[in-house]
């Protein structure tokens, strides 16, 4: 037979070798067999090996056919269409979108639609803290019990499952907005309350407003007596509505705060979205006259009492004008020195007090002065007093006074050597025209 390896002495062409030859193993070789031919022989062997390798490659993407030039895309976008087919029909949505950095913290809630609900778990990324909710009776919603604090960063995992059982998933991390970047107004009356006609809503900002347009806009204020309520600004932090007349007596007031989202000025949004009612009581207004130093109480329009009283003295009168009951206090303290009069007084037991301005103006019992200045002179720093007893016991005018009023109704004082009070001193914005109010609108 014909050698037909190739040594240093015999250099026989490559065409002269046969296939057989070329993949015997190592171990098949003639002794002898230079180890040159035998590298030769390996390199085949892995050539054919990583072709080998190269088909079940292809084969895994997809296509699969002999012969074919298939990349794996037609076979996976068909594996994808069948997926998709049988996918669920419930669509979820959660209302603040993934990566979101200035989620809302009142309108967070999860919907679906083409399905039900099954399981909704919201919890506080940093802790793990869960956030209690509900799943509505229809299964359609889900709202966390409880407003999601400011700044704060949130998962949430809502599943559902459609008709057919076939389970959907929705997945979302949001942070909600900063209270850097956000503001919140502070307002009264509350939810709920029953108040005096003079009762104005009143709202401050804890953030400079400067798109007062927008922020006014976004606040309504409705009275089932069908008044026309309109909103002023007393500076860039306070909004008053009020009707042009008190309110009617028995009527219920709506006020809808739709904040949220809405812009207030370079960098700050607002956060709130309420709806908050009121119930205007009985018409009660007394009218305090310095020069007789008595008050005379009306309720719907008839004199209910009259009352002695002991005003400012002339030396610290009382405001003139309408003020309206802010606060009431079964017992406070009084000390000058936080209303600029230095020492010259501080009790620590004055019953049965209701505050008519911002600045220290109250109608209050004064059991420390002699029953003879009520009715009589005015001795105060500029508070109306009425008789009462230390402790606020007994069947005294202050105590019967306090008892009749309720914060929102309407003390007038009249006659008295001092200025009107201011408008934004406390809730007094009644002795502003109702043209010049209309004038701090924004609307």
């Amino acid at each position: 037979m014909e050698q037909l390896v190739t040594s240093p002495d015999n250099s026989a062409p490559a065409r002269s070798r046969t296939p057989h030859q070329l993949l015997l193993s190592d171990e098949q070789q003639t002794p002898g067999t230079p180890r040159r031919t035998r590298r030769m022989r390996r390199t085949l062997a892995v050539t054919a090996l990583f072709a080998a390798g190269a088909l079940a490659l292809s084969a895994c993407g997809g296509n699969a056919e002999a012969g074919g030039h298939d990349d794996g895309k037609n076979g996976q976008a068909g594996a994808d269409a069948a997926a998709a087919k049988d996918a669920s029909d419930a669509k979820i949505t959660v209302s603040s979108k993934d990566g979101a950095t200035d989620a809302s913290i009142n309108d967070t809630g999860v919907k679906v639609t083409g399905g039900k609900l099954t399981d909704v778990k919201l919890t506080v990324a940093d802790t793990g803290a869960t956030v209690a909710g509900a799943i509505s009776s229809d299964g359609k919603s889900w709202k966390p019990g409880v407003q999601l604090e400011r700044g704060t960063k949130y998962k949430i995992v809502a599943n559902a499952k459609d008709a057919k059982g076939r389970s959907a998933t929705e997945n979302a991390t949001f942070t909600t907005v900063s209270s850097a970047n956000s503001f919140i107004g502070s307002y009264t009356p509350d939810n709920g309350k029953t108040v005096g006609v003079g009762m104005p809503v009143s709202f401050n900002f804890d953030k400079v407003i400067t798109n007062k347009k927008d922020v006014q806009s976004h606040i309504t204020v409705t009275s089932s007596s069908g008044q026309q309520v309109v909103g002023h600004w007393f500076g860039a932090q306070r909004l008053d509505f009020r009707p042009e007349d008190y309110w009617k007596a028995g009527s219920k007031v709506t006020m809808k705060i739709d904040l949220d989202g809405v812009k207030g000025g370079e960098g700050i949004t607002g956060v709130q979205s309420k709806t908050v009612t009121f119930t205007i009581g009985r018409s009660q207004v007394s009218t305090v006259d310095m020069d007789t130093q008595m008050m005379t109480v009306k309720r719907d329009g008839k004199t209910l009492k009259s009352i002695p009283i002991s005003g400012g003295s002339p030396d610290n009168p009382t405001y003139n004008g309408q003020m309206v009951i802010s606060e009431k206090f079964v017992q406070t303290r009084m000390d000058g020195s936080t209303v600029g009069f230095g020492g010259e007084y501080d009790i620590k037991d004055v019953p049965h007090a209701m505050r008519l301005s911002s600045s220290g103006t109250f109608i209050h019992g004064n059991y420390w002065g002699s029953p003879s200045i009520f009715g009589k002179a005015g001795t105060s720093h500029g508070c109306v007093g009425l008789q009462d007893k230390k402790g606020g016991g007994g069947d005294t005018p202050g105590k019967w006074f306090f008892d009749e009023s309720l914060v929102g109704d309407v003390v007038i004082v009249k006659n008295s050597h001092d200025k009107t009070v201011q408008p934004d001193n406390g809730l007094n914005g009644w002795n502003l025209s109702w043209s010049a109010w209309q004038a701090g609108s924004e609307a």
